[in-house]
């Protein structure tokens, strides 16, 4: 058995230019992955079964982005005949990444899941054609499968690896639990916001189009945000409801959360620019 890194995102801005007639929604975000996220213990098999040892609250395990994912890999792996035996395996989660925080916590499992199991059951699919797979999972999935911080477009999937400096982030999740479909379908979210070059966004400050309508619906994460503009510059990612401040030293991130109160949870994580999946995966390979 084998425990991969499953990392956790920041959309260090979120802008919305567009709706889609199929109800998808035109982005412009900054994806920043984190040294911080769930752990997936995987262990294959000859059975031809796919098990979940660990199931996780709120989701059944045919909804469960670990299975979907697994089950999606083994279907195409069958179509282009690419497994020379039987294969199946075994899952187990830990779980850290707030389920509806934002961060990206399904499409980071889905993610590692593709990404493992290819390599573990020899299906020799290149990342091109796992990111084409992940996308029928999710719009973040592709993300999480090519492993650069980048600048996405489109529905997140038209990406642009970019190279930040690796600041230092507090997290504060207010325990409040928040979908996409919630955010993305409210008839009062932004949703024309200007499309601008990728230069112009980094020299001005960043902001999430999902703030103002979270924060009104969401008391709790309101509260966090007013708390946390009393240290730094607080933000929210994708549709909420984490919030994070970025910080130039692990020690400065570390003197606010220990000011946090105590109702909400939190950590400090580093960004990165190469996800902690395929710095894990290298070291693997070699």
């Amino acid at each position: 058995m084998i425990t991969w890194p499953s990392p956790a995102k920041l959309n260090l801005f979120l802008y919305i230019t567009g709706r889609r007639q199929d109800g998808y929604h035109h982005i412009q975000t900054l994806f920043q992955f984190l040294d911080y996220g769930d752990t997936i213990s995987i262990e294959i098999n000859h059975s031809g079964t796919l098990q979940l040892l660990t199931p996780v609250d709120g989701t059944t395990e045919e909804n469960n982005l670990i299975m979907r994912a697994a089950k999606l890999l083994l279907i195409h792996a069958e179509i282009y005949g690419t497994l020379s035996t039987k294969v199946g395996a075994t899952f187990s989660i830990e779980k850290r990444i707030p389920i509806g925080g934002g961060l990206g916590g399904g499409s980071s499992n889905a993610a590692t899941v593709l990404i493992a199991l290819n390599y573990l059951w020899g299906t020799g699919f290149s990342l091109k054609y796992l990111a084409f797979l992940g996308l029928k999972l999710g719009a973040d999935v592709p993300v999480f499968i090519w492993g650069l911080t980048s600048f996405a477009e489109g529905i997140g999937d038209r990406l642009l690896p970019l190279i930040l400096d690796e600041k230092w982030y507090i997290v504060i999740d207010p325990s409040v639990g928040i979908t996409s479909f919630q955010i993305f379908s409210d008839p009062d979210l932004p949703r024309d916001t200007s499309r601008r070059h990728i230069k112009d966004l980094l020299l001005n400050p960043f902001h999430n189009d999902c703030e103002g309508i979270v924060r009104k619906q969401y008391y709790e994460v309101e509260k966090v945000m007013s708390w946390l503009l009393l240290y730094s510059t607080p933000h929210m990612t994708g549709t909420g409801s984490c919030v994070f401040s970025e910080f130039n030293t692990q020690q400065a991130a570390f003197n606010v959360l220990d000011r946090m109160p105590k109702q909400w949870n939190g950590f400090v994580a580093r960004g990165v620019n190469v996800s902690p999946l395929h710095s894990f995966m290298s070291s693997i390979v070699g």
